[in-house]
């Protein structure tokens, strides 16, 4: 069983609680325009400000805009940013760093030259420095986290993989005659996959805040879609009047955080070796007694 699908089978078992916390999200995001009972741009300035109530649940904003609705389009916008960003570093970064702890020699000097390089500046000011050049929107807010977590998962599956490559079972398919594209493919970049997978879930977590800090500050995504970092500038100059409007899209924001950072300790939980339980330990010592005095 490759090394990315073990690590699943057990995440079931140690890591539900954050399976469960991150699936409420998932479900909400993904399902978000049937289960929204307003259109979350649609404005009603005889509404606005309006407190929590039946025809609107968790109540409306400046513009009359339905918050309910939109904290669950704004989940939306969160999650699928949060995954592109993800799954494409992680398969540039992958790649990238799997090809230099394979080949090794030159090739991994130059790349990781240019890693180390990436690594050098910050990853806010890789991304604020691509949003600049390209401007500020939600498409190019995706490329520019993207770009900056690159260098950080071809670092760590490179290290996967140089460490790899010279173990027995590596060099016994050599010896068989297997190709080194299948080698790389087959064995290789699974390990390193498995291996980043714990640091992407937990990075995710990350990814989220980061996002809601560039809608924040104008830079990420543009009204009038929902964004719950958007949601909390649009709402701060109402903070007295109905902080509701802040709070909301704050427990949001730290529930899906936290979701993530357990999502990743029980990844990490899932790929470390499985200890024996005192059950367990209790139930061996006495066979072992048991044969020793018998």
């Amino acid at each position: 069983m490759l090394p990315i699908a073990q690590a699943f089978k057990r995440i079931i078992r140690v890591g539900w609680p954050a399976l469960a916390l991150v699936g409420i999200f998932l479900l909400a995001g993904i399902f978000a325009p049937v289960i929204a009972p307003y259109d979350p741009s649609a404005q009603d300035l005889m509404m606005s400000n309006e407190g929590m109530s039946w025809a609107h649940l968790l109540g409306t904003d400046n513009l009359g805009r339905d918050t309910a609705s939109r904290l669950l389009m704004g989940a939306q916008t969160t999650l699928f940013a949060v995954t592109t960003v993800v799954i494409l570093a992680l398969m540039i970064g992958v790649t990238i760093g799997s090809i230099a702890g394979f080949v090794g020699g030159i090739v991994d000097e130059v790349i990781m030259r240019f890693v180390d390089f990436g690594l050098s500046i910050p990853s806010n000011i890789v991304a604020l420095s691509v949003i600049g050049v390209f401007g500020p929107s939600y498409g190019n807010m995706i490329i520019a986290l993207t770009i900056a977590w690159v260098p950080s998962y071809a670092r760590l599956s490179r290290a996967t993989v140089a460490a790899t490559v010279h173990q027995p079972h590596i060099e016994s398919l050599w010896v068989l005659g297997a190709s080194n594209t299948r080698i790389l493919c087959r064995h290789l970049i699974p390990t390193a996959v498995a291996a980043v997978l714990v640091y992407a879930s937990a990075d995710a977590g990350i990814l989220a805040l980061t996002i809601a800090t560039l809608s924040f500050l104008g830079l990420g995504v543009q009204p009038p879609m929902a964004e719950w970092g958007q949601m909390l500038v649009d709402a701060l100059p109402y903070i007295e009047e109905s902080p509701r409007q802040v709070i909301l899209p704050g427990i949001a924001l730290t529930i899906m955080v936290t979701g993530f950072n357990l999502l990743g300790e029980g990844l990490a939980l899932a790929k470390a070796p499985r200890r024996l339980s005192w059950k367990l330990l209790r139930l061996r010592r006495e066979v072992v007694a048991k044969e020793v005095n018998a």
